[in-house]
């Protein structure tokens, strides 16, 4: 029986090495995935529109409008961590009060779309590399912007999402005061709340903590 039950547990290794040739451990069914809710309920993705109904969806990965010019993903849909998304809507409330909301473009990414993105894209500077996963693929990392609540148009920032130009950078500085002034409040909000910028794109935050929950490859529909 000993036998047997080694012989299942490494067939089952060798099965998920072949599914992830980078040997990394990946939650990709619901079993898991509600098995590790139910261990630790901070793990639950959560929608956020549903959470923060006043918040802006703009999944560019639902349309063609993004860097693959196709449709990455089968619904529109934002999802992250609980913790995330409390930060979140407490980000909202306190950006209305300045007459601001938040845009959301992408939230929660399946790890399948970081294999996608790594194989296509030309600057690998700007896509997750699959070997180590992404911190949007454990649920803890948000691209986003600012808009006005007056106008709804987005606040001036140093490029358009997903831009691959040196004025992406969150510290690059050659630009007009006022668009600097834009995305250093904008970092400074988001800080303030447990999210840290990356250096070369100044859209998108990574949650504290992130090391605390597992890589996710769960779709959308199944969620």
């Amino acid at each position: 029986m000993k036998k047997l039950i080694l012989f299942f547990l490494a067939t089952v290794c060798l099965n998920a090495y072949a599914q992830n040739p980078y040997g990394l451990a990946i939650v990709n069914n619901n079993t898991d995935y509600k098995a590790s809710v139910k261990a630790n309920p901070n793990n639950e993705l959560v929608e956020i529109k549903k959470a923060i109904p006043t918040i802006v969806l703009d999944i560019r990965y639902a349309t063609k409008n993004n860097f693959m010019k196709q449709v990455m993903y089968k619904k529109a849909k934002a999802f992250a961590r609980k913790p995330v998304v409390q930060q979140l809507k407490a980000i909202q409330a306190e950006l209305a009060k300045k007459g601001y909301g938040l845009k959301i473009f992408d939230a929660y990414r399946p790890y399948a779309i970081t294999i996608a993105f790594y194989e296509k894209a030309n600057d690998k500077n700007f896509v997750a590399n699959p070997a180590k996963g992404s911190k949007h693929n454990r649920g803890c990392a948000v691209d986003l912007t600012i808009i006005d609540l007056k106008t709804g148009k987005d606040v001036q920032m140093p490029t358009p999402y997903d831009s691959f130009e040196p004025a992406a950078a969150s510290h690059f500085n050659d630009l007009p005061t006022e668009t600097i002034k834009n995305r250093d409040f904008l970092i400074a909000t988001m800080q303030a709340h447990g999210f840290r910028v990356i250096y070369n794109e100044w859209w998108h935050f990574d949650f504290i903590g992130w090391q605390d929950y597992d890589l996710m490859d769960i779709p959308f529909q199944n969620l």
